[in-house]
């Protein structure tokens, strides 16, 4: 089983040791995502259990762990909000946000509004407890975090019988960054009009495709991923929703030539290449920072010209050095 880099008080340490004046990002498996900024802790689709290796032990879609936990759940005794793009387990996990809750007495939960009685039931609490969000909707403020909401198809754009989206990706606002998390989506007509909208400095997308034989809806392939970083002239594209499950994952060294495509192609305006070669089985954090600009550091920076370099991150554990 892959062992994360940082993983229990080697992670809690990282991050009680950020520096509190720049932005901190740490991949948490799947598509789940801590976030830091001035001392301000958000958790984007956590999953950290075993909830679905348990439920589905012994059906014909086991869901065998190919990555250990980065970190048990009640162990975030620090956290500010959590958020919940969509119903399935894997980004709305009892066993994850029942724990954090306990641990967060005032934490709050932001799910679509679509989904607060499905939410509230699985997290054992009133529905008054959870902040609903709606597309197009005023933005909920968590200070210091902002939080929109866009349709997500996943692989349909499904809404309820009040129009409210089942699905949703989030535009998420902190400081001066603009973070475009997906949730578990695909491609649909109109999708990079709407993320156009904003200037998105790093945008999280997932990258195991759709494969009917696996039996559950699917994602942006590596290819479709790295295309709309470009269309949505995104500063970093960080690929996630890989090598958590056996059954529903993609080779992250074979996704790496649709990320530097864009080289090859001479396709440099605002364009961000992640090169696969020394992250892969390296999950559980993306970075110890993202740095302040693009002197401090080639591979990562807080704001990007009109026709920035291309980004290329060879190698995720040297990326504390943009710090010294």
């Amino acid at each position: 089983m892959i062992k994360p880099v940082l993983q229990d008080d080697a992670f809690l340490a990282d991050v009680h040791n950020a520096e509190a004046d720049k932005l901190h990002l740490w991949w948490l498996g799947q598509s789940g995502y801590l976030i830091q900024w001035q001392e301000h802790h958000l958790l984007v689709d956590p999953y950290l259990s075993d909830s679905l290796t348990k439920k589905y032990a012994g059906s014909d879609k086991p869901h065998v762990r190919m990555t250990e936990r980065v970190i048990a759940p009640e162990q975030l005794d620090f956290i500010d909000v959590v958020t919940s793009s969509h119903n399935h387990t894997d980004h709305l996990d009892g066993e994850t946000l029942i724990p954090l809750l306990k641990a967060n007495p005032k934490l709050t939960i932001i799910v679509s509004r679509a989904n607060v009685n499905f939410a509230a039931n699985r997290l054992q609490v009133a529905p008054e407890w959870l902040t609903p969000i709606r597309v197009d909707d005023q933005p909920i403020i968590v200070s210091p975090f902002v939080f929109q909401a866009i349709p997500s198809a996943h692989e349909t754009l499904e809404q309820d019988e009040n129009g409210d989206y089942k699905c949703i990706s989030l535009i998420i606002q902190v400081g001066s960054w603009t973070i475009y998390h997906s949730g578990d989506a695909i491609p649909y007509d109109g999708l990079t009009e709407r993320l156009k909208r904003w200037k998105i400095d790093i945008a999280i997308l997932p990258i195991n495709g759709r494969d009917p034989s696996r039996g559950v809806p699917g994602n942006f392939t590596g290819q479709e991923a790295a295309e709309l970083g470009k269309e949505i002239g995104a500063g970093l594209v960080i690929p996630c929703h890989y090598e958590m499950f056996e059954f529903n994952t993609v080779s992250a060294q074979g996704v790496q030539h649709c990320f530097s495509s864009g080289i090859h192609r001479g396709r440099r305006k605002n364009w961000a290449e992640v090169s696969f070669t020394e992250i892969r089985g390296k999950i559980g954090f993306v970075s110890k920072s993202f740095c302040q600009t693009m002197e401090q550091y080639h591979a990562l920076s807080r704001k990007l010209s009109d026709d920035p370099p291309l980004i290329e991150i060879t190698k995720w554990t040297s990326l504390d050095s943009c710090n010294r």
